[in-house]
């Protein structure tokens, strides 16, 4: 598929994306948009031109504030509107060849969360992470938790504090109990860490005491994006016993501008290892539900170069999407068109391939040097933290962009404007 319209060669936007976002402009309109290359391409305006007649009866949905509205339409009409716009784009003699206004420099809009999140869950689902947390703080013979590999550990986050790429991320203070103290202490948190993850969006309500199974749940997934699940592992550490992680989590998460499609995915579907013991049979599924996409994470220092810390791969995950929504909702809970679930820390086999500085550095004791020729354990103020994410072959890149963050503290909120 060849398209008209002049998209880099390397492009993560290319014609077999299309994926979905919301924007403004000087304006402050908000409306949903695609992405092309490097141009946004409003589709309110292009819904204004009968673009989407027949196919899209209330084409409000365009000028919302979120997708969550143009998302409860349902696959059949999103899918064909997504169609609709890559058949324009590849046809000499589209209509939409005419309208170059339409077409807008991605410098010239702002991007916003695509969607009201009103539930968020992360998963912890990379059996690498979870091993090499586990030879960390637990024992090393037995790294993995009796329950692991039987089922699709997570919690439920604070979906108030999931930001857009680009929001400056203030460092969180909190309790922390130093080493051979007696009694913690009140302190920013002193071992701020990134963790490279993928999120879905529910892309379709389910009722209160219903499941989803594992054959079902694709229809429930609308799309991708890219996710830094930032924590602070000192106030973890000193926290989490009982119930788990809480305020070194629920400060800030961070979230891709662009949803990328499910179906935008489907040439790169992989299989994933084999899970042993064999999984109960509501998780158990067919085909390949893993994704060959690969991520990479960069630190930027203040005034530096950024230095690429680790390099990873989605498909590493031991805990499918699918079987991580069948589990989520085996109990009968419910999900909502725009609720937001995250794999957990996605970490490959080795130190090059692991998804958050815990591991690299293997909790501070193997400090790296960055571009700055400083040593980094943790995130320092003024860092910013870039994840990237694409799928590619022979014949087609599909990315995400990036997500990226750098942090601030209270003492010198001049950082955000670096």
């Amino acid at each position: 598929m060849n398209s008209w319209f002049p998209i880099p060669s390397n492009s993560d936007f290319s014609i077999h994306n299309i994926p979905f976002g919301i924007g403004t402009i000087a304006d402050g309109r908000h409306f949903a948009c695609t992405r092309i290359g490097d141009h946004v391409l409003n589709l309110s305006a292009l819904a204004s031109t009968g673009f989407f007649k027949g196919l899209v009866s209330d084409e409000s949905v365009f000028d919302k504030p979120v997708l969550n509205d143009f998302i409860q339409l349902g696959k059949p009409v999103t899918n064909e509107v997504r169609q609709r716009i890559q058949n324009a784009l590849s046809d000499d003699h589209s209509p939409l060849r005419q309208m170059p206004q339409l077409f807008i420099p991605l410098d010239d809009v702002v991007m916003h969360l695509p969607v009201h999140i009103g539930d968020y869950t992360d998963f912890y689902s990379s059996i690498e992470h979870a091993t090499n947390v586990g030879k960390m703080f637990r024992d090393p013979e037995n790294a993995l938790l009796p329950n692991w590999r039987h089922l699709p550990v997570g919690y439920h986050g604070r979906a108030s504090s999931i930001v857009v790429s680009g929001t400056p991320i203030h460092r969180p203070s909190g309790q922390v109990k130093p080493k051979d103290a007696e009694s913690p202490v009140f302190i920013p948190t002193q071992r701020l860490d990134f963790e490279l993850e993928i999120g879905f969006i529910i892309g379709k309500d389910s009722y209160l005491g219903s499941s989803i199974t594992t054959a079902e749940a694709e229809e429930y997934i609308f799309g991708l994006v890219l996710f830094n699940d930032w924590s602070a592992r000192d106030i973890q550490a000193w926290e989490y016993v009982p119930l788990g992680p809480f305020l070194a989590k629920n400060f800030a998460s961070s979230m891709s501008p662009w949803i990328v499609t499910l179906e935008a995915l489907n040439d790169f579907r992989v299989s994933g290892v084999t899970q042993e013991p064999k999984v109960l049979p509501y998780l158990e599924f067919d085909g390949k539900r893993n994704y060959n996409v690969s991520l990479e994470v960069a630190i930027t220092p203040i005034g530096h170069e950024e230095a690429i810390v680790t390099k990873s791969n989605f498909k590493y995950m031991y805990w499918n999407m699918c079987q991580q929504l069948a589990h989520h909702t085996s109990n009968g809970c419910n999900v909502c068109v725009g609720d937001l679930m995250a794999s957990g820390t996605i970490s490959g086999h080795d130190k090059g391939s692991f998804g958050s500085m815990l591991e690299i550095c293997w909790g501070g004791k193997n400090p790296i040097t960055l571009s700055d020729g400083k040593l980094r354990s943790f995130i320092e103020d003024g860092d910013r933290v870039t994840i990237r994410g694409w799928a590619e072959n022979q014949e087609k890149r599909i990315g995400f962009g990036e997500v990226y963050n750098r942090i601030i503290n209270e003492t010198w909120p001049g950082l955000a404007a670096q």
